[in-house]
């Protein structure tokens, strides 16, 4: 391929700068109109209505994933994939600023299209559902929808930019008591208590994490307790996690965990049901070629990297761990001055709408684009993603 990244990459910038108030628009769109896992209905024709717009050819219902879809533009032997996400927190809205990722990945998307047949790509850009919580990825990826692709990336918000992604392995969890119910003072002896098993269930766990590695982590919460004060729980629900450094530490602590809530059924009578929430996430396999090229763009726009407590978010889980796996990929994190508002709080959701977001918007979108304008023009690069 022949190396015009000078041209290629000032014609990016000037998209970019462009587009700039349109992909705002996207981000603030998003946050005013937040939809949780596998709802996403709204966001994902959002998203990719941009792309359409934008000349891509978009897919949707992709993997037979309602809100999944793919946007392709070009036709080179190289492909390359940029995800973006779109759900929501329940309760808490876009505290993950998925409304940032997504406008990011378009922006960067935009720059990129009328280049793609000059730089010898095929560009992919995948709407993902359900990333907190639900695996959309992992469907996906199951399902065929990662296959063809060379590489893939895209760019998470933070409260500081960080370059390389460490999330832990994790499972979700779906956790049922079913007792019976009877008056809580006049036949207690004739119910079985299902919210005593989840609280005996709570504090083995609570007892158990002494004994458990530093890399791991237990955390979860009660989504039904019961119906009445005056009448014994007849059926208690929660949802719980397990993060662990990899999958295989995962496979070793979780049945640890799992019989902590066998006890409570155990010491209660009442009967238990576990249902997986989503295939578990894996550890991040990082493409440390493709990250250099990150940490080499996004510097050149003005962005500096973090460290120490600010810069833990890196190790947040994502289903973009299994993409890893799978294939070459890359998920930095790009700051967005939110501290001490961090993800998954009101006030992170907030910071997505400011000044700060705005500017990473921009620069993460030609940093994103001009990691993969490296990809396509650095000979050694191009030659191993097409190995």
């Amino acid at each position: 391929m022949p190396d015009n990244t000078i041209e290629f990459d000032t014609a990016v910038t000037t998209t970019v700068t462009g587009a700039h108030r349109a992909l705002v628009g996207l981000s603030r769109d998003l946050f005013d109109h937040p939809e949780i896992a596998w709802e996403e209905e709204r966001s994902a024709r959002r998203v990719a209505d941009q792309l359409a717009d934008a000349g891509f050819t978009v897919t949707g219902g992709y993997c037979d994933l309602p809100t999944a879809f793919s946007a392709t533009v070009g036709s080179g032997e190289l492909h390359l994939g940029l995800c973006a996400e779109y759900d929501a927190l329940p309760g808490l809205g876009h505290a993950c600023g998925h409304n940032l990722i997504s406008a990011i990945t378009v922006g960067a998307a935009t720059a990129l299209a009328p280049l793609a047949d000059d730089l010898g790509i095929t560009l992919h850009v995948l709407g993902t559902p359900a990333e907190e919580g639900g695996g959309g990825k992992i469907e996906m990826l199951e399902r065929g929808g990662f296959d063809g692709l060379h590489a893939a990336a895209m760019v998470h918000p933070g409260p500081v930019d960080v370059a390389r992604a460490r999330p832990f392995a994790v499972s979700h969890s779906h956790i049922e008591y079913q007792g019976k119910s009877a008056h809580a003072a006049a036949y207690p002896d004739r119910g079985i208590n299902a919210a005593d098993a989840f609280t005996l269930a709570q504090v083995a766990i609570g007892l158990l994490r002494q004994q458990l590695p530093s890399s791991v982590r237990v955390h979860g919460l009660l989504t039904r307790g019961g119906e009445a004060p005056n009448s014994i729980a007849e059926r208690t629900e929660g949802r719980w996690y397990v993060r662990a450094e990899t999958l295989t530490e995962l496979a070793e602590v979780e049945p640890r965990v799992m019989r902590c809530f066998e006890a409570g059924a155990l010491a209660t009578g009442a009967r238990l049901t576990v249902t997986p929430e989503s295939k578990p996430y894996a550890e991040f396999r990082t493409d440390d070629e493709l990250l250099a090229c990150y940490e080499r763009r996004a510097t050149a726009v003005g962005r500096t990297f973090g460290s120490g407590a600010d810069a833990t978010m890196a190790r947040a889980s994502t289903d973009m761990g299994n993409v890893s796996q799978t294939l070459p990929a890359i998920h930095p994190y790009i700051g967005i001055d939110s501290l001490p508002a961090v993800n998954h709080q009101p006030e992170f959701a907030a910071a997505t709408l400011t000044p700060a977001a705005e500017q990473a918007i921009g620069q993460g979108a030609i940093a994103l684009a001009g990691t993969l304008i490296d990809a396509a023009v650095t000979t050694g690069i191009r030659d191993r993603l097409l190995s």
